[in-house]
């Protein structure tokens, strides 16, 4: 009996401890990017840099985000889950912290793209490890996962100005988020177990990539993100030129980044009573659709309000999307697959946003025209997603039968 409930101990202890990786690992996912934007002024200045310069500290390491997530199954199945996350968590520490000794210039941009590299493995094998060890909470834990990783957002963007200003030095107002990152590290060495790999079969990729359900999921995925990376890079440098500074410009991306973690860890817990998860889809784009509409038409009178409708909006939006894909394949290496599959191309399509938001404020001398473009993708997405209604799944993938042990028949081709 006693051998029994030290057992049962053992597994509530290591069950706490994954939690505990899901909060710090999702932590340090947007806290580089989110570190930028405040600190936009005093980085032009230091670099020389212009508006679409400036996009590549949020478009490249998106664009990384993007190429490295098609790699992710083939990466879990090469060297399996945990050293996967490890290797990650340690690039984006050491990434962090190259911000202290090199020069001033467009080398700068070197420490985002390792950082985006590093956050894109993680998000390509994580949603596969919740859908494994948390079989019967995945929309909670998901939950869980993207508030802590726009908690993250919220984390760098309130920060890195405070830091900045105390030391004096934009680049400790960078470099701080390698603290977190060590944390993580130290956490996952203990946490994840040594025995996790996911070589139990071959990478699907290609057999998802010819489902035009995969190709509809990254379409979505980036049109909302597009959004969020934009707000990333142009919110608080759109409000210094309405006259704030860069301490309340960046408390104001602190608050939109609030505002996505609560909405994040609140809407999949309230959309886990039912496998339709449009309506709270809906609701979350229509949050975006009045949020932009008010950046772009009415910026001083309800700049708070605007802004949490945004972040909310995004927030439970990214979380939603996470769940959908994972609820189109119960095989967890395939649904953390598809997942994966959905965010490749996701962020390829969200990390070109901040550049045509660039291109489309040198062309017109605002950020209006941006964001009313972002207002039309929440407005083309929320007609998209009609298509996600779980009858449509199994359809939508082209499955046939049970899976045998590795789970291989969950795509094989309908017989035609």
């Amino acid at each position: 009996m006693k051998h029994d409930l030290g057992a049962e101990g053992q597994r509530k202890l290591s069950r706490l401890l994954l939690l505990a990786v899901v909060v710090l690992a999702g932590l340090n996912l947007r806290a580089f990017l989110t570190a930028i934007g405040p600190l936009a002024s005093s980085v032009r200045k230091a670099t020389g840099l212009g508006l679409q310069g400036m996009s590549l500290f949020t478009l490249v390491p998106m664009v990384l985000m993007g190429i490295c997530a098609f790699a992710g199954p083939r990466l879990q199945v090469a060297i399996g889950a945990r050293a996967a996350m490890i290797g990650a968590l340690f690039l984006l520490f050491l990434a962090s912290s190259l911000w202290l000794v090199l020069p001033d210039g467009v080398v700068l941009v070197a420490p985002a793209v390792l950082c985006g590299l590093g956050a894109a493995v993680i998000q390509a094998v994580f949603p596969g490890i919740i859908k494994t060890d948390f079989p019967d909470h995945v929309a909670v834990v998901m939950g869980l996962y993207s508030s802590m990783l726009m908690g993250g957002g919220a984390l760098g963007a309130q920060v890195s100005p405070v830091i900045a200003d105390w030391t004096g030095s934009w680049h400790m107002g960078l470099a701080w988020t390698a603290v977190p990152a060590a944390v993580a590290l130290l956490i996952s060495l203990v946490a994840l177990p040594r025995e996790r790999s996911a070589r139990t079969g071959a990478p699907v990729t290609g057999a998802l990539l010819r489902r035009p359900r995969t190709w509809l999921l990254m379409a979505c995925f980036g049109l909302v993100n597009g959004g969020y990376s934009s707000a990333v890079a142009w919110l608080a440098l759109y409000y210094q030129s309405l006259g704030w500074t860069s301490a309340a410009s960046g408390k104001l991306l602190a608050v939109m980044a609030i505002s996505q973690a609560a909405a994040a860890l609140l809407l999949p817990a309230l959309a886990s009573r039912s496998q339709d998860r449009r309506l709270w889809i809906w609701a979350t784009l229509g949050m975006q659709i009045a949020g932009y509409a008010g950046l772009a038409l009415s910026p001083q009178t309800a700049p708070t309000g605007w802004v949490i409708l945004i972040g909310a909006g995004l927030g439970g939006c990214f979380a939603l999307s996470m769940v959908v894909a994972l609820d189109h394949l119960d095989h967890p290496a395939h649904a953390g697959a598809l997942s994966a599959l959905m965010q490749g191309g996701g962020f390829l399509i969200a990390a070109l946003a901040p550049w045509v938001v660039a291109v489309l404020h040198d062309a017109s001398g605002s950020f209006v025209a941006g964001w009313l473009m972002h207002l039309g993708c929440a407005a083309t997405v929320a007609l998209l997603s009609l298509q996600f209604s779980p009858r449509g799944y199994a359809r939508a993938m082209n499955l046939q039968g049970r899976p045998d042990a590795s789970g291989e028949g969950y795509l094989t081709p309908t017989a035609r």
